[in-house]
C-alpha cells in the first residue's frame, strides 16, 4: 500500500531562498501551460498535449524571459506539467461521470501567497539520510541537504519526496513509500463488539454498541472556540497596506491561526477513529451528503465538525486493522423511526433532541435512537436482536438510569 510520511523541515536561509526560487519556477510553468491551453481553447485551435507543453518548456529555457528556469532542477518542472495534466483529466472525468464523487472544477492559476510545493521523483537523484537522534536529512539537487524532524523512521525507500511551504511559512517534506500492510495490524486481536455511529453538531458522534453500552463524543467546535482570535488577526491583516512587509506578517498570523485549528481537529479525529477501530470488529456509519449540508445555514458548523475527515479516517484505519465498515444510505430515515417498535413518526425540527414515540411510548434520545437505527440498517440486525429488544430500549431512550419511583419497575421510556 502507498503511504505518505510527512515531517517538519528546517531549511537554512540559503536553502529557503533556493526553495522560493524553485516554487516560483514550478508556479510559472504551471500557469504558463494553463494559459497556453486556455488560449488554444478560446481560439478554437488544437489544445497542446503533455509532450507539446514539455517541448515548449525546454524551448522557454533558451529565451531571455525564461532563462532562469534552467537554474533549478528540471524534474519538479516536469511534475508541474504532470499535475496540470492530471487536473484536466480529473475535471473531464468528473464531468462525464467517469470520476465518482463531488464534481471537480477546472484547473485554476496558482497564487504566490498560497501553499507552494515541488515534487522530486527517483530520477531526480534525491537521497534520504537518517543519522538518528530524531534528525533526518534529505538531499535535493541544486538545493542541498535539508534537515527535517524524523519523528518516526521511514519503513522503506521513498519513491518521491515533496517539499511543501504552507501559507504560514512552515516547511515540510512528504515522502511516498510503498510498504506492505504490517502483519501486526492485519492480525489485530478480534473483537466481538459492533458499533453504530450517528454524527451531529450538538454532539460530534453518538455511539451505541451491541453489548448494551453507549457514549456521546462532545463537539469541541475547534473553529468556534478560536473565532475571536481569528477575527482579530484578520482585522489586523485588513488594516495593513498592500505590498508591505507588515501585511505579509499579518497574513502569516492568519494562516498560523487556521493551521492550529486544522491540526487540532485532525489530531482529534485520528485518535477517535483509531479507538473505534481497535475496540470494534465492525463499525456502522451513515452516508451523508456533507457538500450539500455545507451549503445550508449550518455550513460553517458542518465544516467545523469535519464529518468527512472522520469517516475517511475510520475507513482507512479499518482497512489497516482488518475491520469492517458498513455505510448505510443517506436516505435512511434514522431520525424518524423509533428503534424500539419501528414506527415512523416523520421529520422533526433540529431543536427537538428528545421525543416520545406515539406508538410504544418510549422517550427517545434523538442521537442515540439514530445510532441504533444505523446499527440496524447496516445488516447487523441478528446480533442486536440476539441481545433482546430491551437492550435497544436502553440504548435509544433518553434517560435509561432514571431513578423516579414511578419508573423503577417499568422499562425505560414505557408509557405510564
Amino acid at each position: 500500500m502507498l503511504k505518505r510520511y510527512r515531517y517538519r523541515a528546517y531549511p537554512s536561509g540559503e536553502q529557503q531562498k533556493s526553495l522560493s526560487q524553485l516554487f516560483g519556477c514550478c508556479r510559472v510553468v504551471f500557469n504558463d501551460a494553463l494559459a497556453a491551453r486556455e488560449s488554444a481553447r478560446k481560439a478554437g485551435t488544437p489544445i497542446p498535449g503533455k509532450s507539446e507543453l514539455s517541448a515548449a518548456l525546454t524551448a522557454a529555457k533558451t529565451t531571455a524571459e525564461r532563462a532562469w528556469l534552467a537554474e533549478v532542477s528540471s524534474v519538479p518542472l516536469q511534475q508541474s506539467l504532470a499535475d496540470l495534466h492530471r487536473a484536466y483529466a480529473n475535471f473531464f472525468d468528473s464531468r462525464t461521470g467517469k470520476r465518482k464523487g463531488r464534481k471537480v472544477g477546472a484547473p485554476r492559476f496558482k497564487k504566490r501567497s498560497s501553499r507552494q510545493s515541488a515534487r522530486f521523483t527517483r530520477n531526480a537523484g534525491f537521497a534520504v539520510l537518517e543519522p538518528g537522534g530524531g534528525i533526518g536529512l534529505v538531499r535535493l539537487p541544486k538545493i542541498g541537504r535539508i534537515r527535517y524532524e524524523a519523528s518516526r523512521p521511514l519503513p522503506a525507500g521513498p519513491s518521491s519526496v515533496t517539499v511543501i511551504r504552507e501559507a504560514d511559512g512552515r516547511h515540510y517534506v512528504s515522502f511516498v513509500v510503498d510498504e506492505p500492510v504490517p502483519a501486526a495490524l492485519v492480525s489485530s486481536p478480534a473483537s466481538e463488539r459492533y458499533a453504530g455511529i450517528d454524527v451531529g453538531l450538538e454532539s460530534l458522534a453518538a455511539i451505541v454498541y451491541d453489548d448494551g453500552t453507549r457514549e456521546k463524543i462532545a463537539n469541541p467546535r475547534w473553529l468556534r472556540s478560536k473565532e475571536r482570535r481569528l477575527v482579530r488577526a484578520q482585522q489586523a491583516y485588513s488594516r495593513t497596506t498592500k505590498g508591505s512587509k507588515n501585511r505579509d506578517k499579518a497574513r502569516r498570523k492568519v494562516a498560523a491561526a487556521h493551521r492550529k485549528v486544522r491540526e487540532t481537529r485532525l489530531d482529534h479525529h485520528h485518535k477517535l477513529a483509531l479507538r473505534l477501530i481497535r475496540e470494534n470488529q465492525a463499525v456502522a456509519l451513515e452516508g451523508l451528503s456533507v457538500a450539500g449540508l455545507a451549503r445550508t445555514r449550518m455550513g460553517k458548523s458542518v465544516h467545523d465538525a469535519g464529518w468527512s475527515t472522520l469517516t475517511r479516517l475510520i475507513g482507512e484505519k479499518a482497512a489497516q486493522h482488518g475491520r469492517t465498515v458498513h455505510t448505510i444510505s443517506q436516505w435512511e430515515p434514522t431520525s424518524q423511526v423509533c428503534s424500539g417498535c419501528g414506527v415512523r413518526d416523520g421529520k422533526k425540527p433540529l431543536d427537538v433532541r428528545v421525543w416520545v414515540c406515539p406508538s410504544c411510548g418510549m422517550r427517545l434520545d434523538r442521537d442515540y435512537n439514530a445510532a441504533v437505527n444505523v446499527l440496524l440498517a447496516a445488516g447487523l440486525v441478528e446480533r442486536v436482536n440476539a441481545c433482546g429488544g430491551s437492550v435497544r430500549r436502553v440504548l435509544a431512550c433518553a434517560d435509561p438510569v432514571k431513578q423516579e419511583p414511578a419508573e423503577q419497575t417499568a422499562p425505560c421510556g414505557a408509557a405510564a
